[in-house]
């Protein structure tokens, strides 16, 4: 578990997951994404996107901004710092930052997660060293990974989190929980994150989750998820 001291060192390099997208009145705007919205065809389909992003990302950020409307000593936070210190935030809004500031920073680390150029993408030495001390080979990873990431009920995510000493776990978190948040059953930095909630993966998959689960590998990009793994 990380104390306050930690949460705070994760402060000091605040944004280094999800850069702040500001509008001139410091709300926070829905980011672009990096590729055009049919670049992770065939794996995620283009509608699935267009509305997941442009809807549903989208109405997470307006609900946030929203709250903090209705708490001034909110504003100018990184979202980084509001989805950390949820604890910290007002009572009348605390549930708002929970749901709707943990599903804009999901969300956001979520397409800067994946590419179309994925498959050219490798990880660093660092991740692949650790990946191995952990789980031995990549085929184990996936296996665990995606038995946690199904096993979500309901609504929620699956992440690759690392702890202060670069040790490797798996976790899921409901709803739009993060293992970043100081009330997260099991904290840690996340270097990837897979969103299992139904409007993910509905449209091309139904009610399959593993199909979603199995094609969501070919979209990974290693070089992004090493950054994070990487960074001190």
């Amino acid at each position: 578990m990380f104390s306050a001291f930690d949460a705070q060192a994760f402060s000091d390099h605040k944004q280094i997951w999800v850069p702040g997208t500001f509008a001139a009145d410091g709300a926070f705007i829905l980011p672009p994404l990096d590729y055009e919205m049919n670049a992770l065809e065939p794996h995620i389909d283009t509608m699935t996107m267009q509305i997941h992003h442009d809807k549903h990302h989208q109405a997470y950020v307006t609900k946030l901004n929203e709250a903090i409307d209705k708490a001034p000593e909110l504003k100018g936070k990184s979202l980084d710092e509001l989805v950390m210190h949820i604890n910290d935030a007002p009572e009348n809004v605390r549930t708002a930052i929970r749901n709707h500031g943990g599903g804009h920073w999901n969300h956001s680390f979520f397409w800067r997660m994946m590419s179309p150029k994925a498959k050219d993408s490798a990880m660093s030495d660092n991740l692949r060293k650790a990946m191995m001390a952990k789980w031995n080979d990549m085929e184990t990873f996936k296996s665990e990974f995606q038995k946690s990431a199904t096993g979500v009920f309901g609504s929620g995510w699956a992440w690759l989190i690392k702890d202060k000493e670069n040790n490797l776990s798996i976790v899921t978190t409901p709803n739009q929980d993060n293992p970043l948040m100081d009330i997260a059953a099991q904290k840690g930095e996340p270097i990837m994150g897979i969103d299992v909630w139904e409007h993910a993966y509905y449209l091309k998959h139904q009610n399959k989750r593993a199909d979603y689960l199995n094609d969501i590998w070919n979209v990974i990009d290693w070089n992004q998820v090493s950054k994070w793994y990487d960074a001190k």
